[in-house]
């Protein structure tokens, strides 16, 4: 299953794209490409794995991911349901500094610009104070073209470069650290822990599905994701129960930590609190005041 690096389509007449998708859900694949990505998620909620960090994600909400950063918009069980007539829509603008934009970043009148996208190169969310403006930038772009288009995208890039407090998604020097070979397995372990979250995984079964030993997959992945493989499991499974805590879409707090995949109601409140620092009821009470 090759899923990195993945190859964004150029046209010739252009340096900057911008994609509008209404779709039943996100790509599934963690993956990654050459060009920088500004996401608008207009409708649909998930878990965005951006490096070797987890957030979730809701409609009205807008991420910036940087040059080769390993990520995936997985999408809500929900949207895979036989039944479902759900649909995610995005609007996603991607660009490539050092292609044929190099010589534009490289003037002086784009320090400022450029010296922000390199310090942010592992993405982060858009405030949401900042999100409305934004917003209808990226919708200008997408009803513009030509020098039009261009000059929104450049305002873009100023406004996203002045706002205060962005927190980066992911660790630093994560993306340097991963080549195109350790990318795809570590990608392939990502898309099997990510579809089989809430089965009684193990060490084992994780381990041969990188034809590795449980000892040696240990080793490996700390040292490219900075978690331990039941750290990370437990990750998924908690944003996962916080989104099932916020829906309303559960009849106890016992069908929330079996449905996620925990094996007892003790395991998953202690895990959720260590995580949350709440307990899973105060964590959904406190949601609904």
């Amino acid at each position: 299953m090759k899923v990195l690096p993945f190859t964004i389509p150029v046209p010739f007449d252009r340096t900057v794209i911008i994609q509008d998708e209404v779709l039943p859900h996100f790509y599934s694949h963690l993956h990654r490409h050459a060009e920088i990505q500004l996401t608008w998620v207009r409708e649909g909620e998930g878990t965005l794995i951006a490096g070797n960090n987890m957030h979730m994600f809701n409609s009205g909400e807008i991420f910036l991911l940087g040059a080769n950063l390993p990520h995936l918009f997985k999408s809500d069980p929900s949207y895979f349901e036989n039944d479902s007539k759900k649909t995610i829509h995005a609007t996603t603008i991607f660009f490539n500094p050092c292609g044929k934009l190099a010589s534009l970043f490289d003037l002086p009148e784009m320090k400022n610009i450029s010296s922000f996208l390199g310090k942010l190169q592992n993405g982060f969310k858009v405030p949401a104070h900042k999100v409305s403006h934004l917003s209808k930038s990226i919708n200008g772009m997408l009803h513009s073209d030509g020098i039009e288009q261009f000059t929104i995208f450049i305002s873009l890039l100023k406004e996203m470069s002045e706002t205060q407090g962005l927190e980066t998604l992911s660790v630093d020097s994560y993306t340097k650290s991963l080549n195109d070979s350790e990318g795809m397995r570590i990608a392939n372990i990502y898309n099997y822990i990510i579809q089989n979250y809430n089965k009684p995984l193990t060490l084992e079964d994780v381990a041969e599905q990188a034809f590795m030993t449980p000892h040696a997959f240990c080793r490996y992945f700390k040292k490219h994701t900075r978690h331990t493989l039941v750290t990370f499991l437990n990750k998924i499974r908690v944003n996962e129960a916080c989104k099932m805590l916020t829906s309303g879409n559960f009849s106890g707090i016992s069908e929330v930590a079996y449905t996620c995949g925990f094996n007892s109601i003790t395991n998953f409140n202690r895990v959720f609190k260590s995580t949350t620092g709440r307990s899973p009821r105060s964590y959904a009470e406190q949601y609904v005041n």
